[in-house]
């Protein structure tokens, strides 16, 4: 859908560039500056298009497991909270008191 719209976007800045000179050369000075923004228009479009074809990544970054399988990679995902970071247990001991503390205030 990228590259159809692309094929479509750019000839018609274009066109619309040349229809712009066409009105620029008649007398229409406005049309001079449309005349450069038009085909602008187009070298960005073409620029955008290059980068997202580029950049696409080869490979989902959420496989599913399914997919994961597939491709001959472990299917189990990693336990992220097997150790807990002691300043994080510390700060949350402190968020508990001083909730503890608020509700009392409450009563």
């Amino acid at each position: 859908m990228l590259h159809l719209t692309a094929l479509v976007v750019v000839p018609g800045c274009l066109a619309l560039g040349y229809w712009q000179l066409h009105r620029a050369l008649s007398g229409n000075t406005l049309s001079w500056a449309y005349t450069v923004e038009w085909p602008f228009f187009a070298a960005y479009g073409v620029y955008m298009w290059w980068r997202i074809v580029h950049e696409q990544p080869t490979e989902p970054p959420h496989a599913s497991q399914a997919t994961v399988a597939a491709q001959g990679r472990p299917t189990e995902l990693p336990d992220l909270h097997e150790e807990e970071d002691e300043e994080l247990a510390a700060y949350n001991r402190y968020l508990a008191q001083l909730n503890a503390a608020d509700e009392q205030k409450l009563r």
